[in-house]
């Protein structure tokens, strides 16, 4: 009996000891501690998500001689039209360095994308954070743009070696510069959070008064070359609702985000080429 109350006193002082680290400790060491813990968990992060990648391999592996055999006939008919429009887009780019060159104009190319899978998404941060395979081994660096298939997913927040997270467009502390379709007028867009595992949505002010917008006719919203790290003209939602702000001068309303942030699997890190030229 004497020597339980011994070691329960003994981890009540460790964690009284453990409590008064993390409360008075300089925010340099705690930092410091949670850039090591980020760094053992990252392997774990990764290798669960690299398991997941074996495991549907192997499913599709077990399927039978004929099914594969239509599987790779698909997948040729696929890559022969991607050849070709490979074949165009090359002829389209050499095109437009030698019209840049005659002009003097600046490169066209801006953005080198990084393709990173995602390793882990919080239940609890379903709509604010995710984390990314790739990290400053790879080039990424903290607020790079990262997008999807579907449009803008958000923006890199912190970076590992070998992992990064990224901040969703979801988030409340996700804000930049949009523009609305077809409009070249700034407008401030910042994530709204959600209020179900199921609808995400996001906050736009500043809207010029003359723009409207409601669920049956949305105004679709792209990002506007004021938004630094992205580039024009990605899309970031559908605006379906404005109403005037208490200055009577701009708007103010509700965006709806893209269907496949719920279950992106698949993003884009944009790169600036400066900093690829740089490495």
């Amino acid at each position: 009996m004497y020597w339980r109350k011994l070691t329960g006193i003994r981890n009540l002082a460790i964690f009284a000891v453990l409590l008064g680290v993390c409360l008075f400790a300089p925010s340099a060491l705690r930092d410091g501690a949670k850039g090591v813990f980020e760094q053992f968990r990252a392997p774990v992060d990764s290798l669960s998500s690299q398991f997941s990648d074996l495991a549907a391999f192997w499913s599709m592996a077990s399927n039978s001689k004929r099914d594969l055999i239509e599987a790779g006939r698909d997948l040729a008919r696929l890559n022969a039209g991607f050849q070709v429009k490979n074949l165009e887009s090359d002829s389209l780019k050499m095109q437009i360095g030698r019209l840049e060159k005659i002009l003097g104009m600046p490169s066209y190319e801006k953005f080198k994308p990084e393709v990173a899978r995602v390793c882990r998404r919080d239940v609890n941060a379903w709509w604010q954070r995710l984390v990314i395979r790739k990290g400053s081994a790879h080039g990424i660096k903290k607020g790079y743009a990262v997008i999807c298939a579907s449009g803008v997913v958000g923006r890199i927040a912190e970076v590992g070696a070998d992992t990064s997270v990224v901040e969703l467009v979801s988030s409340r502390q996700f804000r930049m510069a949009a523009r609305a379709e077809g409009d070249e007028r700034p407008i401030i867009y910042q994530g709204a959070g959600s209020l179900s595992m199921h609808a995400a949505k996001g906050e736009i002010s500043d809207v010029p008064a003359d723009l409207s917008a409601s669920p049956s006719k949305p105004l679709r919203l792209f990002t506007s070359s004021l938004a630094g790290s992205f580039p024009d003209g990605v899309l970031i939602g559908e605006v379906v609702s404005l109403k005037p702000e208490p200055d009577g001068i701009f708007k103010s309303g509700s965006v709806r985000l893209a269907k496949g942030l719920s279950s992106v699997r698949e993003v884009s890190v944009l790169i600036p080429i400066a900093d690829v030229k740089v490495r």
